[in-house]
Protein backbone atom coordinates (compact mmCIF):
# COMPACT_ATOMS: atom_id res chain seq x y z
CA UNK A 1 0.00 0.00 0.00
CA UNK A 2 2.84 2.40 0.53
CA UNK A 3 4.72 2.01 -2.90
CA UNK A 4 2.56 3.80 -4.48
CA UNK A 5 0.21 5.84 -2.56
CA UNK A 6 2.89 8.53 -2.07
CA UNK A 7 2.62 12.77 -3.40
CA UNK A 8 4.93 13.35 -5.86
CA UNK A 9 8.75 13.54 -5.02
CA UNK A 10 11.26 15.37 -6.62
CA UNK A 11 14.89 15.24 -6.29
CA UNK A 12 17.22 18.07 -6.46
CA UNK A 13 20.96 17.61 -6.28
CA UNK A 14 23.59 19.83 -4.98
CA UNK A 15 24.10 20.56 -8.61
CA UNK A 16 21.47 18.49 -10.69
CA UNK A 17 17.82 17.75 -10.53
CA UNK A 18 15.83 16.05 -12.96
CA UNK A 19 11.98 14.25 -12.24
CA UNK A 20 11.14 11.20 -12.10
CA UNK A 21 7.82 10.60 -14.23
CA UNK A 22 6.15 7.85 -12.84
CA UNK A 23 4.08 7.97 -9.59
CA UNK A 24 5.00 4.59 -7.89
CA UNK A 25 8.29 3.11 -6.79
CA UNK A 26 9.44 0.57 -9.27
CA UNK A 27 12.51 0.10 -10.65
CA UNK A 28 11.78 -0.47 -14.33
CA UNK A 29 10.46 3.11 -13.82
CA UNK A 30 14.25 4.35 -12.67
CA UNK A 31 14.38 8.26 -14.60
CA UNK A 32 16.97 7.50 -16.73
CA UNK A 33 15.19 4.58 -18.81
CA UNK A 34 13.77 5.78 -22.57
CA UNK A 35 15.48 8.74 -22.64
CA UNK A 36 17.78 9.14 -25.98
CA UNK A 37 21.34 11.22 -26.04
CA UNK A 38 20.81 14.46 -27.43
CA UNK A 39 23.17 14.79 -30.83
CA UNK A 40 26.37 17.29 -29.49
CA UNK A 41 25.34 20.41 -30.84
CA UNK A 42 22.93 20.10 -28.48
CA UNK A 43 24.75 18.91 -25.00
CA UNK A 44 24.32 21.20 -22.04
CA UNK A 45 27.78 21.96 -19.80
CA UNK A 46 27.09 21.20 -16.42
CA UNK A 47 29.61 21.80 -12.81
CA UNK A 48 30.60 18.47 -11.72
CA UNK A 49 28.80 17.83 -8.07
CA UNK A 50 26.83 17.10 -5.68
CA UNK A 51 23.10 17.57 -6.03
CA UNK A 52 20.30 16.79 -8.27
CA UNK A 53 16.84 16.56 -8.40
CA UNK A 54 14.29 14.15 -9.61
CA UNK A 55 10.28 14.23 -9.37
CA UNK A 56 7.19 12.11 -9.85
CA UNK A 57 5.00 13.12 -12.17
CA UNK A 58 1.69 14.97 -10.80
CA UNK A 59 -1.26 12.95 -11.96
CA UNK A 60 -4.00 15.56 -10.04
CA UNK A 61 -6.80 13.17 -10.69
CA UNK A 62 -4.61 9.89 -8.59
CA UNK A 63 -2.96 12.33 -6.37
CA UNK A 64 -7.12 13.64 -5.04
CA UNK A 65 -7.84 10.35 -4.68
CA UNK A 66 -4.73 9.14 -2.10
CA UNK A 67 -3.86 12.66 -0.56
CA UNK A 68 -6.65 12.02 2.13
CA UNK A 69 -5.10 8.36 3.10
CA UNK A 70 -1.44 9.92 2.73
CA UNK A 71 -1.77 12.46 5.06
CA UNK A 72 -3.27 9.79 7.62
CA UNK A 73 -0.62 7.18 7.20
CA UNK A 74 2.49 9.64 7.39
CA UNK A 75 1.19 10.88 10.68
CA UNK A 76 0.64 6.87 12.10
CA UNK A 77 4.17 6.69 10.69
CA UNK A 78 5.30 9.46 11.78
CA UNK A 79 4.83 8.82 15.08
CA UNK A 80 6.68 5.72 15.12
CA UNK A 81 9.53 6.85 13.00
CA UNK A 82 10.71 9.32 15.84
CA UNK A 83 10.00 7.62 18.26
CA UNK A 84 13.17 5.49 18.19
CA UNK A 85 14.93 8.70 18.56
CA UNK A 86 15.80 10.10 21.99
CA UNK A 87 13.26 12.68 23.33
CA UNK A 88 14.98 16.24 22.89
CA UNK A 89 12.67 19.22 22.82
CA UNK A 90 14.24 22.54 20.37
CA UNK A 91 14.41 25.08 23.62
CA UNK A 92 16.74 22.05 24.97
CA UNK A 93 19.31 23.38 23.13
CA UNK A 94 22.33 24.62 24.93
CA UNK A 95 25.25 26.74 23.28
CA UNK A 96 28.56 24.60 23.71
CA UNK A 97 31.52 25.43 25.88
CA UNK A 98 33.44 26.18 22.46
CA UNK A 99 31.20 27.95 20.74
CA UNK A 100 31.06 30.57 23.58
CA UNK A 101 35.25 30.75 22.97
CA UNK A 102 34.94 30.83 19.21
CA UNK A 103 32.03 33.55 18.98
CA UNK A 104 33.74 36.93 19.28
CA UNK A 105 36.53 36.03 16.69
CA UNK A 106 33.86 34.07 14.39
CA UNK A 107 31.46 37.10 14.61
CA UNK A 108 34.05 39.59 12.93
CA UNK A 109 34.82 36.85 10.03
CA UNK A 110 31.48 36.06 9.56
CA UNK A 111 30.99 40.18 8.91
CA UNK A 112 34.21 40.40 7.36
CA UNK A 113 35.13 43.52 9.73
CA UNK A 114 38.79 41.73 11.06
CA UNK A 115 40.95 45.08 12.01
CA UNK A 116 41.44 45.19 15.18
CA UNK A 117 40.69 41.84 16.03
CA UNK A 118 43.76 40.54 16.37
CA UNK A 119 43.62 38.88 20.26
CA UNK A 120 39.95 37.23 19.03
CA UNK A 121 41.32 35.72 15.63
CA UNK A 122 44.81 34.63 17.53
CA UNK A 123 42.34 33.06 19.89
CA UNK A 124 40.25 31.09 17.35
CA UNK A 125 43.49 29.83 15.46
CA UNK A 126 45.05 28.43 19.11
CA UNK A 127 41.23 26.66 19.92
CA UNK A 128 41.66 24.98 16.77
CA UNK A 129 45.41 24.04 17.04
CA UNK A 130 44.61 22.22 20.26
CA UNK A 131 41.27 20.02 18.75
CA UNK A 132 42.71 16.48 18.09
CA UNK A 133 42.60 14.10 14.94
CA UNK A 134 39.77 12.05 15.74
CA UNK A 135 40.49 8.50 14.59
CA UNK A 136 37.89 5.29 13.12
CA UNK A 137 38.71 3.78 16.46
CA UNK A 138 36.68 7.05 18.46
CA UNK A 139 33.74 6.33 16.02
CA UNK A 140 34.13 2.58 16.32
CA UNK A 141 34.09 2.80 19.87
CA UNK A 142 31.58 5.46 20.94
CA UNK A 143 29.11 5.01 18.99
CA UNK A 144 28.61 0.97 20.95
CA UNK A 145 26.26 3.58 22.92
CA UNK A 146 24.15 5.65 20.84
CA UNK A 147 22.03 7.64 23.27
CA UNK A 148 25.61 8.98 24.75
CA UNK A 149 27.11 9.66 20.85
CA UNK A 150 24.27 11.35 19.73
CA UNK A 151 23.91 13.63 22.02
CA UNK A 152 27.92 14.09 22.79
CA UNK A 153 28.15 14.71 19.37
CA UNK A 154 25.28 16.99 19.29
CA UNK A 155 23.26 15.75 15.97
CA UNK A 156 19.38 16.91 16.24
CA UNK A 157 16.88 14.28 17.21
CA UNK A 158 13.66 15.90 16.85
CA UNK A 159 12.79 17.89 14.22
CA UNK A 160 13.23 21.74 15.21
CA UNK A 161 9.58 23.23 13.08
CA UNK A 162 6.86 21.88 12.00
CA UNK A 163 7.72 23.13 8.21
CA UNK A 164 10.54 21.23 7.92
CA UNK A 165 8.80 18.14 9.86
CA UNK A 166 6.19 18.39 6.83
CA UNK A 167 9.01 18.56 4.62
CA UNK A 168 11.65 15.85 4.53
CA UNK A 169 14.82 15.90 1.95
CA UNK A 170 16.75 13.06 0.85
CA UNK A 171 20.19 13.14 0.69
CA UNK A 172 22.86 10.61 -1.38
CA UNK A 173 26.27 11.46 0.41
CA UNK A 174 29.09 9.48 -1.69
CA UNK A 175 32.42 9.26 0.03
CA UNK A 176 35.57 7.63 0.19
CA UNK A 177 38.21 8.96 2.95
CA UNK A 178 38.27 11.25 6.28
CA UNK A 179 36.28 9.58 8.73
CA UNK A 180 35.88 12.98 10.75
CA UNK A 181 34.89 15.00 8.07
CA UNK A 182 32.18 12.88 6.81
CA UNK A 183 30.89 12.68 10.85
CA UNK A 184 30.92 16.52 10.39
CA UNK A 185 28.95 16.91 7.15
CA UNK A 186 26.56 14.43 8.50
CA UNK A 187 26.21 16.59 11.64
CA UNK A 188 25.57 19.46 9.65
CA UNK A 189 22.90 17.98 7.05
CA UNK A 190 20.83 15.68 9.89
CA UNK A 191 17.39 16.02 10.83
CA UNK A 192 15.41 12.73 11.99
CA UNK A 193 12.89 13.44 9.11
CA UNK A 194 14.96 13.46 6.32
CA UNK A 195 16.17 10.35 4.85
CA UNK A 196 20.21 9.32 4.30
CA UNK A 197 21.61 6.72 2.05
CA UNK A 198 25.82 7.36 1.79
CA UNK A 199 27.67 5.17 -0.63
CA UNK A 200 31.07 4.14 0.41
CA UNK A 201 33.87 3.73 -2.12
CA UNK A 202 34.42 -0.10 -2.34
CA UNK A 203 38.22 0.81 -2.61
CA UNK A 204 38.43 2.93 0.77
CA UNK A 205 40.58 1.80 3.57
CA UNK A 206 38.70 -1.02 5.69
CA UNK A 207 39.31 0.83 8.64
CA UNK A 208 37.14 3.63 7.33
CA UNK A 209 34.25 1.23 5.93
CA UNK A 210 34.19 0.06 9.45
CA UNK A 211 33.62 3.39 11.05
CA UNK A 212 31.32 4.41 8.87
CA UNK A 213 29.38 1.09 8.96
CA UNK A 214 29.40 1.86 13.15
CA UNK A 215 28.03 5.22 12.84
CA UNK A 216 25.16 4.15 10.74
CA UNK A 217 24.59 0.87 11.24
CA UNK A 218 26.16 -0.05 14.81
CA UNK A 219 26.80 -3.29 16.47
CA UNK A 220 23.48 -4.41 17.98
CA UNK A 221 20.88 -1.75 16.46
CA UNK A 222 21.19 1.55 14.56
CA UNK A 223 22.12 4.97 15.73
CA UNK A 224 20.31 6.81 12.67
CA UNK A 225 16.97 4.71 11.54
CA UNK A 226 17.11 6.94 8.43
CA UNK A 227 20.72 6.61 7.60
CA UNK A 228 21.66 3.56 5.39
CA UNK A 229 24.68 2.36 3.38
CA UNK A 230 24.07 2.03 0.02
CA UNK A 231 22.25 -1.69 -1.41
CA UNK A 232 25.19 -1.59 -4.12
CA UNK A 233 28.55 -0.08 -3.31
CA UNK A 234 30.56 0.53 -6.97
CA UNK A 235 34.40 0.92 -7.07
CA UNK A 236 34.67 4.86 -7.77
CA UNK A 237 37.15 5.85 -10.17
CA UNK A 238 37.40 10.04 -10.20
CA UNK A 239 35.55 11.70 -13.63
CA UNK A 240 33.96 8.29 -14.66
CA UNK A 241 30.39 6.70 -15.14
CA UNK A 242 30.92 4.91 -11.65
CA UNK A 243 30.79 8.19 -9.91
CA UNK A 244 27.07 8.91 -11.36
CA UNK A 245 26.17 5.42 -10.76
CA UNK A 246 27.54 5.39 -7.19
CA UNK A 247 24.28 8.27 -7.03
CA UNK A 248 22.42 6.69 -8.74
CA UNK A 249 22.33 3.48 -6.70
CA UNK A 250 21.51 5.98 -4.20
CA UNK A 251 18.60 7.09 -6.02
CA UNK A 252 17.43 4.12 -6.64
CA UNK A 253 17.38 3.06 -2.97
CA UNK A 254 15.87 6.10 -1.76
CA UNK A 255 12.95 5.46 -4.07
CA UNK A 256 11.70 2.39 -1.25
CA UNK A 257 11.79 4.99 1.46
CA UNK A 258 8.81 4.94 3.60
CA UNK A 259 10.13 8.88 4.01
CA UNK A 260 7.86 10.77 1.63
CA UNK A 261 10.61 13.21 1.13
CA UNK A 262 10.14 15.81 -2.05
CA UNK A 263 13.67 16.82 -3.02
CA UNK A 264 17.01 14.56 -3.08
CA UNK A 265 20.41 16.42 -2.69
CA UNK A 266 23.15 14.49 -4.36
CA UNK A 267 26.14 15.43 -2.35
CA UNK A 268 30.05 14.35 -1.88
CA UNK A 269 32.41 13.96 0.99
CA UNK A 270 34.23 17.45 -0.18
CA UNK A 271 31.26 19.82 0.19
CA UNK A 272 30.57 22.05 3.20
CA UNK A 273 26.60 22.67 3.95
CA UNK A 274 26.59 26.55 4.50
CA UNK A 275 22.81 26.29 5.36
CA UNK A 276 20.83 25.15 7.89
CA UNK A 277 18.50 22.66 7.12
CA UNK A 278 15.22 25.25 7.58
CA UNK A 279 17.26 27.23 5.26
CA UNK A 280 17.34 24.13 2.88
CA UNK A 281 13.77 23.32 3.33
CA UNK A 282 12.28 27.35 2.33
CA UNK A 283 14.68 27.58 -0.81
CA UNK A 284 13.49 24.30 -2.19
CA UNK A 285 9.79 25.05 -1.37
CA UNK A 286 10.10 28.52 -3.14
CA UNK A 287 11.00 25.93 -6.48
CA UNK A 288 7.83 25.17 -6.26
CA UNK A 289 8.75 21.50 -7.92
CA UNK A 290 11.45 23.05 -10.78
CA UNK A 291 14.64 21.60 -10.94
CA UNK A 292 18.14 24.37 -10.19
CA UNK A 293 21.08 23.08 -11.54
CA UNK A 294 23.75 25.12 -13.78
CA UNK A 295 23.09 24.30 -17.53
CA UNK A 296 24.40 26.52 -20.01
CA UNK A 297 25.84 25.78 -23.51
CA UNK A 298 29.38 23.65 -23.30
CA UNK A 299 32.05 25.85 -23.41
CA UNK A 300 34.62 26.15 -26.79
CA UNK A 301 37.58 24.28 -24.65
CA UNK A 302 35.42 21.01 -24.02
CA UNK A 303 33.36 21.05 -27.84
CA UNK A 304 36.80 19.71 -28.92
CA UNK A 305 35.86 15.97 -27.36
CA UNK A 306 33.52 15.51 -30.68
CA UNK A 307 35.16 18.18 -33.19
CA UNK A 308 38.72 16.13 -33.19
CA UNK A 309 38.78 12.94 -34.14
CA UNK A 310 39.91 10.19 -31.25
CA UNK A 311 42.30 6.98 -31.09
CA UNK A 312 41.06 5.22 -28.46
CA UNK A 313 43.11 2.52 -27.05
CA UNK A 314 43.94 1.78 -23.50
CA UNK A 315 43.19 5.99 -23.67
CA UNK A 316 41.67 8.09 -25.78
CA UNK A 317 44.36 10.58 -27.38
CA UNK A 318 43.38 13.34 -29.50
CA UNK A 319 44.41 13.71 -33.20
CA UNK A 320 44.44 16.65 -35.37
CA UNK A 321 41.66 15.84 -38.06
CA UNK A 322 38.75 17.15 -37.93
CA UNK A 323 35.22 15.86 -38.35
CA UNK A 324 32.84 16.72 -40.88
CA UNK A 325 29.42 17.21 -39.67
CA UNK A 326 27.20 14.44 -39.84
CA UNK A 327 23.32 13.99 -39.96
CA UNK A 328 21.76 13.69 -36.74
CA UNK A 329 20.61 10.24 -37.99
CA UNK A 330 24.35 9.03 -38.50
CA UNK A 331 25.55 6.16 -36.00
CA UNK A 332 27.84 7.36 -33.31
CA UNK A 333 31.52 7.38 -33.63
CA UNK A 334 33.18 4.53 -31.29
CA UNK A 335 35.42 7.62 -29.16
CA UNK A 336 31.89 9.20 -28.38
CA UNK A 337 30.49 6.89 -26.07
CA UNK A 338 34.09 6.58 -24.61
CA UNK A 339 34.58 10.69 -24.07
CA UNK A 340 31.20 10.60 -22.57
CA UNK A 341 32.48 8.03 -19.88
CA UNK A 342 34.69 10.90 -19.49
CA UNK A 343 33.37 13.40 -16.76
CA UNK A 344 30.06 12.33 -17.70
CA UNK A 345 28.14 14.53 -14.59
CA UNK A 346 29.62 17.40 -16.47
CA UNK A 347 27.05 16.70 -19.27
CA UNK A 348 24.57 14.08 -18.24
CA UNK A 349 22.35 16.15 -15.82
CA UNK A 350 22.87 19.30 -17.63
CA UNK A 351 20.97 17.69 -20.33
CA UNK A 352 18.53 15.92 -19.07
CA UNK A 353 17.36 19.52 -17.93
CA UNK A 354 17.09 20.79 -21.15
CA UNK A 355 14.68 17.57 -22.44
CA UNK A 356 11.20 18.75 -23.23
CA UNK A 357 10.00 15.26 -21.72
CA UNK A 358 12.02 15.78 -17.87
CA UNK A 359 9.42 17.32 -15.43
CA UNK A 360 10.75 20.51 -14.37
CA UNK A 361 12.80 20.87 -17.45
CA UNK A 362 13.43 24.08 -19.00
CA UNK A 363 13.55 24.49 -22.98
CA UNK A 364 16.90 24.43 -24.94
CA UNK A 365 16.78 28.44 -25.53
CA UNK A 366 19.23 30.31 -24.53
CA UNK A 367 17.41 32.31 -22.30
CA UNK A 368 17.22 29.55 -19.98
CA UNK A 369 20.38 29.68 -19.26
CA UNK A 370 21.74 28.75 -15.59
CA UNK A 371 25.18 29.67 -14.63
CA UNK A 372 26.68 27.78 -11.27
CA UNK A 373 26.11 31.48 -9.90
CA UNK A 374 22.30 31.44 -10.13
CA UNK A 375 21.80 27.72 -9.65
CA UNK A 376 21.47 26.36 -5.92
CA UNK A 377 23.66 23.55 -5.33
CA UNK A 378 27.19 24.59 -4.80
CA UNK A 379 29.20 27.54 -4.69
CA UNK A 380 32.66 27.93 -6.01
CA UNK A 381 34.60 30.84 -6.66
CA UNK A 382 37.01 30.37 -9.92
CA UNK A 383 39.84 32.12 -10.21
CA UNK A 384 40.01 32.82 -13.94
CA UNK A 385 36.09 34.97 -13.17
CA UNK A 386 37.13 36.75 -9.71
CA UNK A 387 38.27 40.34 -10.01
CA UNK A 388 36.76 43.81 -9.19
CA UNK A 389 32.73 43.12 -8.74
CA UNK A 390 32.64 47.28 -10.04
CA UNK A 391 34.01 46.18 -13.40
CA UNK A 392 31.29 43.37 -14.03
CA UNK A 393 33.46 40.25 -12.41
CA UNK A 394 30.72 37.94 -10.78
CA UNK A 395 33.04 38.00 -6.85
CA UNK A 396 36.26 39.30 -6.12
CA UNK A 397 39.58 37.57 -5.82
CA UNK A 398 40.31 35.14 -3.74
CA UNK A 399 41.74 35.75 -0.15
CA UNK A 400 43.27 32.81 0.54
CA UNK A 401 44.49 31.17 -2.55
CA UNK A 402 43.82 29.28 -5.31
CA UNK A 403 44.37 25.70 -6.19
CA UNK A 404 43.61 23.99 -9.70
CA UNK A 405 41.51 27.32 -10.35
CA UNK A 406 39.47 26.68 -7.21
CA UNK A 407 39.60 29.26 -4.16
CA UNK A 408 40.60 27.89 -0.91
CA UNK A 409 39.20 30.28 1.04
CA UNK A 410 40.51 32.79 3.41
CA UNK A 411 38.96 34.79 6.22
CA UNK A 412 38.32 37.05 4.07
CA UNK A 413 36.25 35.29 1.61
CA UNK A 414 33.88 33.47 4.26
CA UNK A 415 31.38 36.53 4.85
CA UNK A 416 30.88 36.46 1.08
CA UNK A 417 30.20 32.81 1.17
CA UNK A 418 27.43 33.27 3.82
CA UNK A 419 25.85 35.33 1.67
CA UNK A 420 25.22 33.48 -1.25
CA UNK A 421 22.26 31.72 -2.03
CA UNK A 422 23.79 28.24 -2.29
CA UNK A 423 23.14 25.16 -0.04
CA UNK A 424 26.94 23.55 -0.16
CA UNK A 425 30.39 24.97 -1.08
CA UNK A 426 33.60 22.96 -2.08
CA UNK A 427 35.18 21.89 1.52
CA UNK A 428 38.67 24.22 0.43
CA UNK A 429 39.67 26.38 3.59
CA UNK A 430 42.96 27.88 4.97
CA UNK A 431 43.48 27.57 8.42
CA UNK A 432 41.71 30.42 9.91
CA UNK A 433 38.80 30.36 6.84
CA UNK A 434 38.29 26.73 7.95
CA UNK A 435 37.71 27.34 11.84
CA UNK A 436 34.89 29.56 11.43
CA UNK A 437 32.62 28.22 9.03
CA UNK A 438 33.34 24.53 10.57
CA UNK A 439 32.09 26.40 14.18
CA UNK A 440 29.04 27.28 12.47
CA UNK A 441 28.14 24.23 10.55
CA UNK A 442 28.75 22.29 14.02
CA UNK A 443 26.37 24.36 15.58
CA UNK A 444 24.26 25.51 12.36
CA UNK A 445 21.02 25.17 14.40
CA UNK A 446 22.27 28.26 16.95
CA UNK A 447 22.87 30.79 14.06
Amino acid sequence: MLELKHAPPIFLSPPCLIRLTHLHRQVNHFPLNGYELLPPSQIAAGLTCCGMKFTRTHFLGKLMLVLWPLVFMSTILGFDFWGNFPKQHPSDLQIPKQLSVDLPGCLAVFSGNTEDKKIELEALLSSRRRRSVVTEDFYMNATKDCSSYIKKQGFISVPLSEEEKSFPIAFSVVIHEKIEIFERLLRAIYAPQNIYCVHVDQKSPRDFQRAVKAIIENYVDACFPNVFIASKLESVIYASWSRVQADLNCMKDLLYSHIQWTYLLNTCGTDFSIKTNREMVKALKALNGRNSLETEATGEYKKVCWQYHHNVTDDVIRTSVRKTLHPSTAPCSQEMPTLWLQEPDEHLWATLQRMPSVPGSVPANIRYDMSDMNALARVVKWAYSAGDVNKGAPYYSCTGECRGAVCVYGAGDISWLLTQVHLFSVLRFKALGRHCPQTRQENSNLF
